[in-house]
């Protein structure tokens, strides 16, 4: 089963959808699987991984609402408020909800370097390994410190870097960043998605080798095991239609074998979130 693990859908609301600026018009309307389900057809991805784009508990549930309308939704990466109190009565209530498979707060956007270590976020990580929920870590530099130490303190946490951790290609940035995945990677319980590489370069000028360096360095750190495909559709077409987000992909895998792509293309997306 070929997967795409990384797709947004929403119903576009501009008082909500504040990240989606200006430079970004071409995505601000509704997206929703009918959008690429022919597209993903074409391109022979079975499936995918739906992931949260708003924090809110509607937003979870709109896609929920979403997978039981739509069969190639696998699997979906919900939001949830990890320091609520009631952490583990509302993680205990999405059991009915078997296609919901882990959780995301986008990090990113928070400004404490050190909100991973929060002992409320911590406590919300605890409970989900309890109910043997994921964890997609999307995160800012200001956040390599502090990610290292929350993985670190949860060894049994099943934790999936989203996007690389957003490599500043268009400006070339390098040893930071580098540094930071041969440290996570050696941290068995983290996989890896190679996923929204055209949004982190030149949206207008980018070229396949722009990524070429690196993906080849992800894939050294994390090995073929434990990497695998994302689009981050619709956002992708901010650069790269998704056509060519898989091309741009295919272009850096050229030492894997038939086996070590299936992986790469399904296997390890079906493996890590249970799909």
């Amino acid at each position: 089963m070929r997967i795409d693990a990384h797709q947004h859908y929403w119903l576009y609301n501009a008082q909500r959808d504040t990240w989606i600026t200006e430079d970004m018009e071409i995505i601000r309307r509704n997206f929703l699987p009918t959008d690429i389900s022919t597209t993903l057809k074409e391109k022979g991805i079975d499936g995918v991984v739906a992931v949260q784009a708003d924090q809110s508990a509607a937003e979870t549930q709109f896609l929920l609402d979403l997978s039981t309308m739509y069969a190639l939704i696998k699997g979906i990466v919900g939001w949830v408020d990890l320091q609520a109190s009631d952490i583990e009565t509302q993680l205990q209530a999405y059991k009915a909800y078997p296609r919901l498979k882990g959780f995301r707060h986008i990090v990113e956007g928070e400004e404490d370097p050190d909100f991973l270590m929060r002992p409320d976020f911590l406590k919300g990580i605890s409970a989900l390994t309890k109910h043997g929920y994921t964890y997609d870590l999307l995160i800012h530099p200001r956040h390599y410190a502090s990610t290292l130490a929350c993985v670190a303190a949860n060894p049994e946490q099943r934790f999936m870097l989203d996007h690389m951790a957003k490599p500043a290609i268009k400006e070339g940035k390098w040893k930071e960043w580098a540094d930071f995945i041969e440290e996570l990677a050696e941290f068995p319980n983290v996989f890896c998605k190679v996923s929204g590489l055209a949004t982190e370069a030149d949206w207008k000028g980018w070229k396949s080798t722009d990524f070429t360096p690196y993906v080849a360095h992800a894939i050294q750190c994390f090995g073929k095991g434990r990497i695998l495909f994302g689009s981050d559709w619709p956002v992708c077409i901010l650069a790269a239609s998704y056509e060519e987000s898989l091309s741009l992909v295919q272009a850096q895998l050229a030492d894997f074998s038939a086996n070590e792509l299936a992986a790469f293309w399904g296997g390890n997306a079906t493996r890590f979130y249970n799909l």
